[in-house]
Formats: structure tokens, sequence, C-alpha cells
């Protein structure tokens, strides 16, 4: 869940416009497809996660499909602008859309939203997961999540916690919920800028994906205490879930995924999905994406459309019991 911003540090660069070329033998699709160069929307600017994963996979599936893909960054209006160009654009499986998770929210919660991924678009893979993380400074007295816990309870003045948008204050909302705590949310810029503050001991705790938090945690500054995936990931082994640390059925995740215009011929969605599917196993796909702590998806486009609507769903709840504005 992304946030209204990216979610990833970068692991790879470019410009927005930049032609990926065809460097392997295409394998053949039904009609043809593609017989042109394929655009790949990002709706946010270059360098951030969601550019990032659509370089990598949009190199792939030039590879496997003969032409070119191009990302194209089209940020503004917290990712309405470039989705808004794909909706309008010709349902044939040449134009295509990188979205991340956090934006959802603000349609779907909105009173007056401007779209819905799963009736204006068609859901065909979700490129790469990721956890959150619950952080605190690296020479914090506290070593568990139930020593953060009762600290807050004890220091209600001190209980804030910094986030890089709403995505992440929504989860330090459903943590307050669970753990019976009174939390101030600290909005900063970024993720990134989240955990800078937390170093520098401007927030008790902050919230964000582990990609932003790897160099701090590497240099001490900082050390996760729990994720909240449903089981402990590769790069951070001794670090608990937040299941393990006491918080049963507590498994948030977020995902960056890939979409086309409502009406895209069910071949083409299936093509595009099963080599997606066939990128995400590639031992060079899958370093990349775990430098960012970013786990790809088997699950098929049907299956990722039950679960955009079952986490807007989720989310919502926890912003009305918040009180959190949902619109943009």
């Amino acid at each position: 869940m992304a946030t209204r911003r990216a979610l990833l540090t970068g692991l790879a660069t470019g410009s927005a416009g930049l032609a990926l070329p065809a460097l392997a033998q295409p394998r053949t699709t039904a009609g043809g497809y593609p017989d042109r160069a394929v655009r790949i929307v990002v709706p946010y600017a270059a360098g951030g996660g969601n550019d990032i994963l659509a370089r990598i996979y949009g190199q792939k599936l030039s590879d496997a499909l003969g032409q070119p893909f191009v990302v194209d960054n089209r940020p503004g209006a917290s990712a309405v602008i470039g989705t808004e160009s794909v909706i309008r654009s010709r349902p044939d499986g040449l134009t295509l859309l990188v979205h991340a998770s956090g934006p959802i929210l603000f349609e779907k919660g909105a009173s007056k939203p401007a779209y819905d991924l799963t009736s204006d678009l068609a859901p065909v893979a979700i490129l790469g997961a990721f956890p959150g993380m619950v952080l605190v400074k690296g020479d914090s007295p506290h070593r568990t999540v139930a020593d953060l816990v009762t600290w807050l309870k004890a220091n209600p003045d001190k209980a804030n916690y910094g986030t890089g948008g709403t995505g992440f204050q929504l989860l330090g909302a459903y943590f307050a919920q669970r753990a019976g705590l009174k939390l101030e949310n600290i909005v900063y810029r970024s993720s990134t800028e989240g955990v800078t503050a937390l170093s520098a001991g401007d927030v008790a705790l902050a919230l964000s994906d582990p990609g932003p938090a790897r160099s701090a945690i590497e240099g001490g500054r900082v050390r996760p205490l729990a994720v909240t995936s449903a089981h402990r990931m590769a790069a951070y082994p001794g670090v608990p879930t937040m299941v393990e640390a006491g918080f049963s059925d507590f498994v948030v995740d977020y995902w960056i995924g890939l979409f086309a215009p409502a009406g895209v011929p069910e071949d083409i969605l299936q093509r595009l999905h099963e080599e997606v599917r066939r990128a995400a196993a590639m031992p060079d796909v899958r370093q990349r994406l775990a430098l960012n702590s970013v786990e790809p998806s088997d699950e098929d486009p049907e299956a990722f459309r039950r679960t955009i609507k079952a986490k807007a769903e989720f989310w919502i709840s926890v912003a009305q019991k918040a009180g959190i504005s949902l619109e943009r």
C-alpha cells in the first residue's frame, strides 16, 4: 500500500519515455499481439518504485513479445492524470498502466471517486508485493513490539509515528486500534523522510515499507521490531511478524500492479499475465526485486481483482473507525 507516493527505493535508472528494446526471440501471441510498441503509463515520477518495476517487467515483456514496451511517466493529481489517460485509451492492449495499492483508497473511499480499478480497468498481474515495518530508533531500549506498546501507553504525550503517506497512516491507525493506543501521525513527504525523522529522534516510531528503511537499518540508525507480512522476510530473518509479536491475524501487505483498460480481449490479458509470471520467475528479476524486499505474486487476474476489493473494504473500515478522511 502504498501511499500517494512510490513506496520503493531505486534499483534501476531511466528517464520517462525510454523505449525498452526487444533482445530475445519473441514468442507468438494470439492475433499477432502486439503488432507495434506498447506504452506502459506510470502515473508517478520516474525513479520511484512503480517506475522501477515497470522498467524491469517492461524489458522482459519486450524480450518475450518482440515489440518495445515504452515507459511513459505521467505523474500528477495523486495518480489520477495518468490513470484516466489509460482508461480513455483504446482497449487493444497497446496501453497499459502500473498502479500502486495506496491510491485505490482515495477512489473506493471517496464520495465521488475518479475511477475504479476493478471496473474501469482490467487487473493483469501483481508485479510486486511488500509488507510494512514497525521501526524504532537504532538506540531505542525497546526490543519488542510489546515493549514499545507499554512505553507508548505510559507516555501518551510522546506517542507519535512518522509515515510517508496515507497508506502507512492507516497502518498506524490499525496498529493503534489493535493495541489500544492513541497515536498522532506525523506525515512526511516520503517514507524515506519518515525514517530519517525517526533516526533523528523526532518521532517515537515509524511505519514504512522495507525499501526506504534499508540503508538506515543497515547503518544501525533505525531498528525493525516487526514486519506485517504473513512470514518472516528472507532479508530480515531475525525480525518477527506482527502475528509472532502477539497480534493475531495482523497481516498487511502492499502491491504494485499491472492493468489494462476495461474491454481488452481476454486472450491478450492472459498472455500478459503469463509473461509477467514467467518474468517473475527469472533469477535476475528476483534478485532485483529482492534488493528492495519486494516479492512477486502468482495471483491470477481474477484473484487480483478480489484482492483489490477486499483490501479496499478493509482499509476503508479502518479509516472510518479512526476518523481519517479518504477524500483527495
